[in-house]
């Protein structure tokens, strides 16, 4: 399409065209065909007209040098305008790019505020916390399950079986035991509890001191703490172990006198009179089967009696805790009875005491294989 500007000046050429039927070819080497003889170019019209003929006084060279000085001039005006929006577009990408900064940089500082108030809160929270326990000591519900019991007894109709806290006489020990208040009266102090094999008795002598387990499955209550709480003042605790087998028969065995000597003679152990149906398996058949005030041995603290070794059933035996799958027991030359034994490994180790176990308690003439054991401890006498 030609530019206006040309259009007016070619008008009169294209008209005369049209009127003789003459046709204009544009190009830089020729002319246009009509008689330019009379067209001045200085000073005078650039178009005149010539009775009965119109005549163009542009000559092409001329026409062509306006359309492309024309173009040239739509092409400069066009790349001027690309290059104002490529600067307006640059520019408000930038400002957007700078806006979002700004706002991040704001959400930044908020979040780096936030922060701060969090640990500064966290921080009061741990002092307060420490504050407290250090001008507060927790309180404890009594000094066993037995002197709990009694203490709740005329105060809540039905006292529930669950987790307490213990402080006994004349220690600066408070810890949490599971009491058993439905089972023979209540007031049962539970020392030790298997039931499903999830906890794992094979441990070390620390271990065993200590405890280790869940108060509210299986659980090996301490030494430490057992000894703690038979050892009271004018106190004397029955020791009782309720057996299940796997086929659910149950059983128990009672001792009236149970107490432990201290850590520096190795939680020895004393008991009473026995009572029961399982059978004595503490004591066993004979004298070098009696556990009875025999120290207590872990794997890595031999006290079991076989110096250097044993010889039990035609086997040489230098550990009852390695033997008994390196549990922890009042072994004396091993004995009768383990009831922290682990029966899962019994058939990888045949021929070898690796169960719970105590062997007195037999169905014709063969053991009970035992699935479930609970160890308590009760107070049975307070002298005032």
């Amino acid at each position: 399409m030609w530019p206006a500007t040309v259009l007016l000046l070619l008008l009169p050429c294209l008209l005369s065209s049209a009127d003789t039927g003459t046709s204009i070819n544009i190009n830089q080497s020729e002319t246009v065909n009509m008689d330019f003889s009379d067209a001045p170019f200085k000073g005078q019209k650039p178009l005149r007209g010539v009775k009965g003929q119109d005549t163009c006084s542009i000559p092409c060279d001329i026409a062509v040098k306006l359309l492309r000085d024309e173009k040239h001039s739509v092409c400069g005006q066009l790349q001027q305008s690309l290059v104002a929006f490529e600067r307006g577009t640059r520019k408000l990408i930038t400002n957007m790019m700078e806006e979002q900064q700004r706002s991040l940089d704001v959400l930044s500082n908020q979040v780096t505020e936030l922060m701060t108030k969090v640990q500064m809160l966290s921080y009061d929270i741990q002092r307060s916390s420490a504050e407290m326990y250090s001008m507060k000591s927790v309180q404890s519900h009594g000094r066993d399950c037995s002197d709990i019991k009694d203490s709740l007894v005329s105060v809540v109709p039905k006292i529930p079986s669950g987790i307490y806290i213990v402080h006994p006489e004349d220690t600066d020990s408070i810890f949490e035991v599971f009491c058993e208040m439905d089972y023979m009266g209540g007031g049962w102090t539970v020392m030790q509890r298997r039931m499903d094999g999830l906890t794992d008795f094979k441990r070390p002598w620390t271990d065993y001191a200590d405890g280790f387990g869940n108060l509210a499955g299986e659980h090996w209550l301490g030494l430490k703490k057992v000894f703690h709480i038979v050892n009271q003042k004018d106190t004397r605790f029955q020791l009782h172990i309720a057996l299940v087998s796997q086929d659910d028969v149950t059983s128990y065995a009672s001792y009236d006198d149970f107490h432990l000597d201290t850590e520096t003679q190795f939680f020895s152990i004393h008991l009473g009179r026995y009572a029961g149906s399982a059978g004595d398996a503490f004591r066993g058949y004979d004298q070098e089967q009696n556990q009875d005030t025999a120290p207590f041995s872990a794997s890595d603290v031999d006290n079991d009696g076989c110096n250097p070794f044993c010889s039990i059933g035609n086997r040489t035996v230098e550990s009852c805790s390695t033997r008994h799958n390196q549990t922890g027991w009042w072994f004396n030359q091993c004995g009768l009875a383990n009831l922290n034994g682990c029966s899962e490994d019994a058939e990888q180790n045949q021929g070898q005491r690796t169960h719970i176990l105590w062997d007195t308690w037999r169905q014709n003439g063969i053991p009970h294989s035992i699935k479930s054991v609970t160890m308590k401890i009760r107070r049975i006498t307070t002298n005032n």
